[in-house]
């Protein structure tokens, strides 16, 4: 019996009552076989009524069967569900069919003017080498069974010293233009092996402009003097952007292929022209007729005499590095003896000389000399150390490269050649 019922008693007050009144406890209490007027509650369903509560049991199972409602489903479904990941949709091109060959298989690209990605093809120079192991207290560099430095074979490179050194005499004594021609070739080699090995190591310089501004600038020095020197690296480095713009793209690196081929014209061509220059003298009826000659040996001494002297020494008594992250063997004692016999070499030399007759200037160009020979032999590995390489090249036996032996040269030759233009040694 529901509350309705109890409601309705009290609303129809004039209809008969029904039921059993059990007083105020429990109010009025209908039974099944009392008379009413409501209709009885039954239950109905797919296996029919049901029975009667007073008849017997019937020993049925009762069935349930499943209905599902779409508008009371149940709340709790969506929590039990396993969650999928969303699936992105598929890019779409307007005007394209997005299912079909193009978009399966997309057009080869031109890459025969990318550079490529390899690590030993690095536009940006290479990765930088491994730190060296320090060698103990003992020598700075290890010995050789031929009795030289790690990586030179002493006597060949003695021998090979000796034969340029001849050649060099032999020229000087012939006539300046012979020197010059000595020193066109260098410059030209020494640029040859810069291109390849840069070029090996991913950059793709413009090779023919660069070696046509090494052997051009000294040969313009000598003939018109240093006032042709902007004049060449001008030219040059509008012939070489110039063949950058005439390239197929942006791929082919026009700005870091301009800055390694502009860096070897300054480098090489526009540092080495000095000796040109210093030749130069050797023909101005102004000043004695040996100033260029005797000024180019007095250099050439001192920065052989500097190399053996920072070799010797160092080999021998070296501990402190100057720089060990550009090259471990060149340390400080090897400078100090580098510097000794530079100065040796200048004065006894250049007591010889009849332009150098000052025994304070030959002091001074012996001072340029021990500080700059080292500085430009440092920056030569630096750049080797950063390209990763031993060597730039391997024509000089016992030596390496051409720019390998004479790296010292270009930085003394423009320092000495403003020295002497300062000093004026031949004026008594």
């Amino acid at each position: 019996m529901s509350d309705d019922i109890w409601r309705r008693q009290e609303d129809n007050k004039d209809e008969p009552e029904y039921g059993t009144d059990f007083g105020t406890d429990f109010g009025t209490v209908q039974f099944a076989d009392d008379a009413t007027n409501e209709s009885p509650l039954t239950l109905t369903g797919d296996t029919g009524d049901l029975p009667h509560w007073t008849e017997p049991p019937t020993g049925e199972m009762p069935r349930f069967t499943e209905t599902r409602d779409d508008s009371s489903s149940n709340v709790w479904e969506t929590f039990q569900q396993r969650n999928e990941p969303p699936v992105r949709p598929e890019k779409l091109s307007i005007g394209t069919d997005p299912t079909g060959d193009r978009a399966r298989r997309p057009e080869p690209r031109d890459v025969s003017y990318e550079i490529p990605s390899d690590p030993s093809y690095d536009i940006t120079g290479g990765q930088a080498r491994p730190q060296q192991v320090r060698r103990g207290q003992g020598n700075a560099r290890r010995k050789t069974s031929s009795g030289g430095v790690s990586g030179r074979d002493m006597p060949t490179a003695v021998t090979t010293g000796l034969i340029l050194l001849a050649a060099f005499i032999i020229a000087e004594m012939w006539r300046p233009v012979a020197v010059l021609l000595i020193v066109t070739a260098i410059l030209g080699l020494a640029g040859v092996e810069f291109f390849g090995k840069v070029t090996e190591k991913g950059y793709r310089p413009a090779t023919l402009a660069g070696l046509a501004a090494c052997v051009s600038a000294p040969l313009a020095a000598y003939w018109i003097g240093d006032a042709a020197l902007p004049l060449v690296v001008t030219f040059a480095f509008i012939a070489i952007s110039i063949g950058f713009v005439g390239a197929q793209g942006v791929q082919s690196g026009p700005m870091p292929n301009t800055a390694i081929t502009s860096m070897a014209v300054v480098w090489i061509g526009l540092l080495g022209s000095f000796a040109a220059l210093i030749l130069r003298y050797s023909t101005n009826a102004a000043v004695p007729s040996s100033i260029g000659t005797d000024t180019l040996f007095l250099i050439v001494a001192g920065v052989v005499a500097n190399d053996v002297g920072a070799l010797m020494i160092g080999s021998s008594i070296g501990r402190t590095p100057v720089r060990e992250w550009v090259s471990p063997g060149k340390t400080v004692e090897g400078l100090v003896g580098g510097a000794i016999a530079t100065f040796v070499a200048v004065a006894l030399i250049g007591s010889r000389s009849d332009t150098w007759n000052s025994l304070g200037e030959l002091l001074l160009l012996a001072l340029v000399i021990s500080v700059m020979a080292p500085i430009g032999d440092l920056v030569e590995s630096m750049f080797k150390r950063n390209l990763d390489v031993k060597d730039f090249g391997s024509i000089v036996p016992g030596h390496g490269g051409i720019l390998d032996r004479f790296d010292s040269f270009l930085f003394v030759l423009p320092s000495a050649y403003y020295l002497m233009l300062v000093l004026e040694p031949w004026v008594k």
